[in-house]
C-alpha cells in the first residue's frame, strides 16, 4: 500500500523534525523549483541560484531536529532565500570594494615607486657629476650646497676669497646645468 502524500505544511514539518526522509522530499518537491525562481529574479545567475536553493535544503535536513519554525514554512524558506541573496550580495560588495582599493593602492604604490627609482637615479647621477668637477671646485661645491656653509665659512676654512668661492660655485652650477639639461631630458623621455 503506498504512502499518501502529506498535504499540511504543519504535519511536514513535523514529519522532517523525526527525520522522514518522505516529509523532507515533499517539501523539496514543493518549493525548490518556486525559491530558485525566486533566487534566479534577484541574483540573474543561475549557478548562484542553484547553490543557494541546494544549501537552504541541506540546512534544513541538516537542523531538522532543532528547526523551530512558528509561521508557515514558505515564508521561512523565501526568508532564507532573501536573507542568503542579502549576504551573496554584501559579499559581492565587499570583495569588489577590496578589490578597487588594492588596485588603487597598486597605482599608487607603482608611482611612488616609481618616483623613488626615478629620485635615486637621479641622486646617483648628481653625486657622480659632481665627483668628476674639477678637485678644488668639487670641494666649494660640497661645502656650500651638502654641508650648507656660507661662502665666507667656506673661503676661512679654505684659506682662499669669497670671490673665488663665488666663482667655483657658479663654475661648477654650470658645468651641472649643462650636463644634467641632456641627462633629465634623456632620463624622462626613456620613462625610466
Amino acid at each position: 500500500m503506498a504512502q499518501e502524500p502529506i498535504i499540511d505544511e504543519h504535519a511536514l514539518l513535523h514529519k522532517l523534525r523525526q527525520g522522514d526522509v518522505v516529509a523532507f522530499e515533499a517539501i523539496y518537491l514543493r518549493y525548490s523549483g518556486v525559491l530558485y525562481s525566486h533566487a534566479i529574479k534577484q541574483l540573474r545567475d543561475q549557478d548562484s541560484a542553484k547553490d543557494i536553493v541546494q544549501d537552504i535544503f541541506m540546512n534544513l535536513w541538516k537542523n531538522r531536529a532543532d528547526l523551530l519554525i512558528t509561521g508557515a514554512l514558505s515564508s521561512y524558506l523565501f526568508q532564507s532565500v532573501r536573507n542568503r541573496i542579502i549576504n551573496l550580495k554584501l559579499k559581492d560588495q565587499r570583495y569588489q570594494d577590496y578589490i578597487s582599493t588594492f588596485s588603487a593602492f597598486l597605482i599608487d604604490f607603482k608611482s611612488d615607486t616609481d618616483h623613488l627609482v626615478r629620485e635615486k637615479m637621479l641622486a646617483e647621477l648628481i653625486d657622480a657629476e659632481i665627483a668628476s668637477l674639477p678637485p678644488k671646485m668639487k670641494r666649494v661645491f660640497e661645502l656650500s650646497r651638502k654641508e650648507g656653509l656660507s661662502h665666507k665659512e667656506i673661503a676661512i676654512h679654505l684659506q682662499i676669497t669669497e670671490q673665488s668661492v663665488r666663482s667655483h660655485v657658479k663654475g661648477a652650477l654650470r658645468i651641472l646645468r649643462l650636463r644634467f639639461g641632456v641627462v633629465i631630458l634623456s632620463i624622462f623621455m626613456i620613462g625610466i
